[in-house]
């Protein structure tokens, strides 16, 4: 459920390397009794990737503080309204917190906000009744979505056909698909979020606190 860093897959490097060296930052060969299997590699600069070998997954502390999945049975209406009850954070942050929903992450979050016409610095709590309802719809329509384009393909393309379904996410400067209006983004110290302005801000863009931070 956690969005994933980049990874590839393929055949095992013929040299073994030791991670924390160079961009390597682990690698996996899962196989069978059979010999036939996958590898599954993490390289970037950011080496915060950790493999677990349990019973049951719930064993593993980040996934036990995972929230819940936005495509069960259980993710009604009302859990998703519970969930923002309260809720004092901007809208943004609160889609991609795993611990309160399991799998949207950055790119999604900014996508869903898009389909939902919503700008990102909205606090959750002051959603009304019409704007919980339509988020909910969206969160359940895109990740379904996701899902199917991913079906059946290889490890190695994920990423590609990810990055090829997005319309807002990483796209900064282009055109918006649905206004035309050019994309926006606001950068923070570890991620940025992208918008547009004309389907989610009313038109107005939004306060890049970091760029104005390194103009004074």
């Amino acid at each position: 459920h956690v969005e994933p860093r980049p990874v590839h897959s393929g055949e095992p490097h013929p040299q073994r390397q030791r991670p924390g060296k160079g961009p390597l930052a682990l690698r996996v060969r899962l196989a069978g009794v059979d010999g036939a299997g996958f590898d599954v590699t993490e390289a970037g600069s950011q080496k915060h990737l950790a493999v677990y070998v349990v019973r049951d997954p719930r064993e593993v502390p980040g996934v036990a503080r995972l929230g819940p999945d936005p495509l069960s049975a259980d993710f009604t209406p009302e859990a998703f309204r519970a969930l923002l009850e309260g809720e004092r954070r901007q809208i943004k942050g609160v889609l991609r917190d795993q611990s309160v929903l399991a799998g949207i992450g950055n790119a999604y979050s900014d996508e869903i906000l898009h389909a939902a016409r919503m700008s990102p610095f909205k606090l959750a709590a002051k959603l009304s009744e019409e704007e919980v309802e339509r988020l909910y719809a969206v969160i359940g329509a895109t990740l379904q979505e996701a899902v199917e384009r991913s079906r059946g393909l290889a490890l190695k393309d994920l990423k590609a056909e990810k990055k090829s379904g997005l319309r807002v996410h990483g796209r900064k400067g282009e055109p918006c698909p649905v206004c035309g209006d050019t994309i926006r983004e606001v950068s923070f110290s570890d991620s940025a979020l992208q918008y547009c302005p004309t389907c989610q801000t009313g038109g107005k863009p939004l306060a890049d606190r970091r760029l104005s931070r390194l103009l004074k």
